[in-house]
């Protein structure tokens, strides 16, 4: 009861007239940038922190939750109207929606991902208003060992889920570790990989990092492969369900409810698995299985069900851990750190307002994304006809704006325009972005744990011992060795399910050449790509 009390407080932050205008500002933001091509939620979230540097803390972070679930609903729309998913989790979306809305049924997949992402946002999120108080309560007995050995497994689990190499993962993820260590060492107060350069001293500003690595990596990959051509674009109405369509997709709602949100909820669970999942367990209870694959109505309700099930549960982890388990909640992990707030174990005693504001204005956002963007659906099929050269100029602009707005600092568009290229070159070479983006953000973190647990054992490694760390690490040879482990099993012995949805992703990623979890525009174009 104490959870539900602290609500009807959190309700009461979010409802006052300016906190209710900023998050259906998000919502439309969010939408409207979210359903450009190519611009997935993680990007939309890093194009549009800067513009919340003047609001109060809880405000700021209430816009963003509007932010947040409209970028969602924006990939949704790409992935049906145009088969280009803005992130890896919603190319399942784009499997089954795209055949429906070349079949004319356009409006319906629209509707069916709309009222699920309704469905599964609601339900997840009164989950995470009751579990991750208890989450909170319990992770406060967690020691600074314990807390590093959960990092690690954090590192470790988003480098093997991500991308097509986890050797590549790794890369990536030694890149953001390295951004991260970038400043003056908190222990001995010397300066490290600054170079000279006094603007390093204080690291790297994390918004300069995201928007760099997402938003104008992204633009600059896009502008080397620009064609000329026109966007073909499928007509849409108002997205309407018949009563066939309900009956037809409110089990695969409440079933992505209950695979996502768990996902969500664990360390590097993610979206991308589930989802896979969904469609497998959907693609077998159907009582039309001849027609996935031609554009089943059930292929698009459970995995978007699912994706915003797992994007509510990432909070989870995110609030009480302040481990993100996805690009976007690294993003918005960025932003709550830029008010000098840590997320973890305390948070919930510390900032009691901010965090029961932030889950009430969840609920808003989701009821605000219903009842707005159904009706505007069409205006944002309209918005899929900007010519990307005048869309990615815009991206580069407001980039620029963002990042000097952050500090004022010129010296901060050298960085932009460096860690930009960087982001391109790792799009060339398939080297996944979010294990970047964590490495950075948990890195100092992970770091500040280590320490700490060394300091209590005098410098004794057995400090890094405990039970807890003993069944992490445990976990983290499993992730690591199970692929040489699963060469030597039988066939018979692996999961169906999810045998089934491992080889759907791997024939997704193939079809739609993800190499990771943002860049997607790119794709189609990489027939002018040599290697």
């Amino acid at each position: 009861m104490d959870a539900l009390n602290e609500l009807m407080g959190g309700f009461a932050t979010a409802l006052t007239p300016t906190n209710l205008f900023y998050v259906l500002l998000g919502v439309l933001l969010g939408t409207a940038i979210g359903v450009l091509p190519g611009i997935g939620p993680a990007m939309t979230v890093a194009l549009l922190l800067p513009l919340t540097r003047g609001l109060e803390v809880e405000t700021a972070l209430i816009m963003f939750a509007g932010i947040y679930y409209g970028g969602m609903y924006g990939g949704s729309t790409t992935s049906i109207l145009l088969n280009t998913p803005g992130e890896s989790a919603s190319v399942v979306t784009a499997i089954e929606g795209n055949k429906m809305a070349r079949s004319g049924r356009a409006a319906q997949a629209l509707a069916t991902a709309a009222i699920g992402s309704f469905v599964a946002g609601t339900i997840a999120t009164l989950l995470l208003a009751l579990v991750a108080p208890t989450v909170a309560d319990l992770a406060v007995e967690v020691s600074p060992a314990d807390t590093f050995a959960i990092m690690v497994l954090a590192f470790i689990a988003v480098t093997s889920v991500l991308g097509s190499s986890r050797l590549r993962g790794l890369a990536a993820l030694g890149l953001g570790l390295t951004i991260g260590l970038i400043g003056i060492d908190p222990t001995s107060g010397q300066q490290r990989l600054t170079f000279g350069i006094p603007e390093l001293a204080d690291g790297i500003d994390v918004v300069v990092v995201a928007v760099g690595l997402f938003a104008v990596g992204e633009a600059l990959w896009t502008a080397a492969h620009l064609r000329r051509r026109p966007i073909d674009v499928i007509p849409v109405g108002n997205p309407r369900m018949s009563r066939q369509d309900f009956r037809r997709s409110w089990k695969p709602w409440l079933r992505g409810t209950a695979i996502g949100f768990p996902f969500g909820a664990v360390p590097a669970g993610g979206a991308e698995i589930p989802t896979f999942l969904s469609y497998v367990s959907e693609k077998r209870l159907s009582k039309h299985p001849e027609e996935f694959g031609e554009g089943a109505i059930e292929g698009v309700a459970g995995p978007e069900a699912t994706n915003n099930a797992s994007a509510a549960g990432g909070l989870v982890p995110l609030l009480t851990l302040g481990i993100p388990v996805t690009a976007t909640a690294a993003v918005m992990l960025a932003a709550i750190q830029s008010y000098g707030i840590e997320p973890g174990p305390r948070l919930f005693e510390t900032e009691p307002v901010l965090v029961w504001g932030l889950i009430a204005s969840l609920f808003i956002g989701n009821t605000a994304l219903l009842v707005l963007n159904l009706p505007l659906a069409p205006v944002w099929a309209r918005l899929l006809r900007i010519p990307r050269s005048y869309l990615y100029a815009g991206i580069l602009f407001f980039s620029s704006l963002g990042a000097y707005a952050a500090n004022a600092s010129p010296f901060d568009l050298l960085l932009l325009l460096a860690i930009g290229a960087l982001g391109f070159m790792m799009r060339r070479y398939g080297l996944p972005i979010l294990p970047a983006i964590i490495g950075v953000i948990l890195g100092p973190f992970a770091e500040e744990e280590l320490r700490q647990a060394l300091q209590i054992s005098n410098g004794q490694l057995s400090g890094l011992v405990t039970p807890l760390t003993v069944i992490v690490y445990v976990i983290v040879a499993l992730v690591l060795l199970w692929p040489l482990v699963r060469r030597f099993l039988p066939r018979k012995a692996a999961v169906p399910v999810l045998a089934d949805a491992v080889h759907e992703i791997e024939e997704a990623h193939h079809h739609h050449g993800l190499t990771d979890s943002v860049s997607v525009e790119r794709h189609a174009d990489d027939g002018d790509r040599t290697s």
